[in-house]
């Protein structure tokens, strides 16, 4: 129903803020906390935004949780390996049941998004202190409701082409850096009857996931996914119709 509040799980690692002083001057509440502030800030529609973490118990996500989840928003970078497959398994039938889910910056390197894509997900990188200009592609789409073009992010690690990812289903950002390098920021699939996004901006070392236009993109792409296909755990029945010869 469109009058309930979305559902929204935001889960992080949580490790980088416990072990280096200068992300948690950055993020003292953790980088997870920031990114549920402003996501309850900017969306557009009633919203119930919780936090977890892959230390806390079932790695954050137990079944109970998830089950209770309309979205969940993913950001990993230093302990990709330290979750489950178990735990993979379960979010990927979540969102083939119709949770959507949204990726975030170094998440491209997670389990779950290279499952979900089917391919490496490998990316150019550099960590040059770099401006980024988020480009909107396209301005119809809803996750770039309110959002000005370009994004101006004055400090941030670069991502550049090549990124191997199956080409989206929807095209909706295209990032440009000082040292030249182009990206593709931001993009749109489906997966079964759930909606994933990505979303390349938002670094530990810098403070992206306080700039309130990215803070903006971000919520608007969980009300986005959050409307895909009503979820269904119902298992699809094939029946055999015979053999081509």
């Amino acid at each position: 129903m469109a009058d309930e509040p979305i559902r929204v799980t935001v889960w992080g690692e949580g490790r980088h803020e416990k072990r280096d002083a200068n992300v948690a001057a950055l993020y003292p509440e953790g980088m997870h906390e920031t990114i549920a502030a402003g996501i309850a800030e900017y969306a557009a529609r009633p919203v119930v935004v919780r936090c977890t973490t892959l230390d806390s118990v079932d790695q954050g996500l137990p079944p109970s949780l998830l089950e209770s989840t309309d979205v969940l928003t993913w950001w990993g970078h230093m302990a990709h390996d330290e979750v489950s497959d178990d735990l993979v398994d379960r979010v990927q039938a979540a969102v083939l049941a119709g949770m959507g889910l949204v990726v975030l910056h170094s998440g491209h390197w997670s389990k779950i998004f290279k499952r979900l894509m089917g391919t490496s997900c490998a990316l150019r990188w550099r960590n040059g202190d770099d401006r980024e200009l988020v480009w909107t592609v396209d301005p119809t789409h809803p996750v770039a409701a309110g959002v000005p073009s370009p994004i101006v992010i004055d400090r941030q690690e670069m991502y550049g082409e090549f990124f191997d990812i199956p080409a989206p289903d929807e095209l909706v950002f295209v990032s440009s850096f000082s040292g030249g390098e182009v990206f593709r920021s931001g993009c749109a699939w489906r997966r079964g009857r759930g909606r994933v996004f990505y979303f390349s901006p938002g670094d530990q070392d810098y403070p992206v996931y306080h700039h309130p236009d990215v803070r903006r993109v971000i919520a608007n792409a969980a009300v986005y996914v959050a409307g895909g296909a009503a979820r269904d755990v119902t298992p699809i029945a094939y029946a055999p119709v015979g053999w081509y010869a």
